[in-house]
């Protein structure tokens, strides 16, 4: 049996969830979601905890089981506190300013680039070098941090570039000196 597959997901106060069939949905005070579970796993909802079972052990059940309980707790837990990931611009002139509900960013390109939010992804700047990308859907929030960051990845060199918020690159030595 799956470790995390088998743990019930306890739903807390002010979240609803809705299981129709294959179809998990959960809303709560920040938005609503929905899920597809595939179709060996079953889920029920009994004393206001979401259990995930899974038929047999074969390969394919054993791999959905745990995933389809970290997706759904992800959900539980969007709807109720959000998610957020936090990006750093390093880079001498590089900087961010907030462009409406996007972004425009000065990356040492000929021209400034524009990033527009995705469906139910808000960004916010701090200071001219820090982003937050925030949300609810854990998915959505870490697919759109890394476009972002694809914008101009740290360079090896003098790190240049646009890093997750306590990312470590690692540096390399430049050239020889004579």
């Amino acid at each position: 049996m799956s470790r995390i597959g088998k743990l019930p997901i306890t739903v807390p106060g002010g979240v609803d969830v809705k299981i129709d069939g294959q179809t998990v949905t959960v809303k709560g005070s920040k938005g609503e979601l929905s899920l597809v579970v595939a179709e060996p796993i079953r889920v029920a909802l009994e004393d206001g905890q979401v259990l995930v079972t899974r038929p047999d052990d074969e390969r394919a059940s054993r791999a959905l089981h745990g995933l389809t309980r970290t997706l759904i707790n992800n959900n539980i837990i969007g709807v109720t506190e959000g998610y957020a990931k936090q990006l750093e611009v390093v880079g001498t002139g590089y900087r961010v300013q907030q462009k409406g509900a996007g972004l425009e960013l000065a990356l040492g390109f000929s021209h400034p680039v524009n990033v527009d939010a995705p469906e139910g992804i808000t960004l916010t700047v701090e200071g001219n070098t820090k982003i937050t990308v925030s949300g609810i859907s854990k998915q959505a929030v870490g697919e759109a941090a890394a476009n972002i960051r694809k914008l101009k990845k740290p360079e090896p060199y003098k790190g240049k570039g646009i890093r997750y918020a306590g990312e470590v690159v690692r540096r390399k030595a430049g050239k020889a000196g004579k």
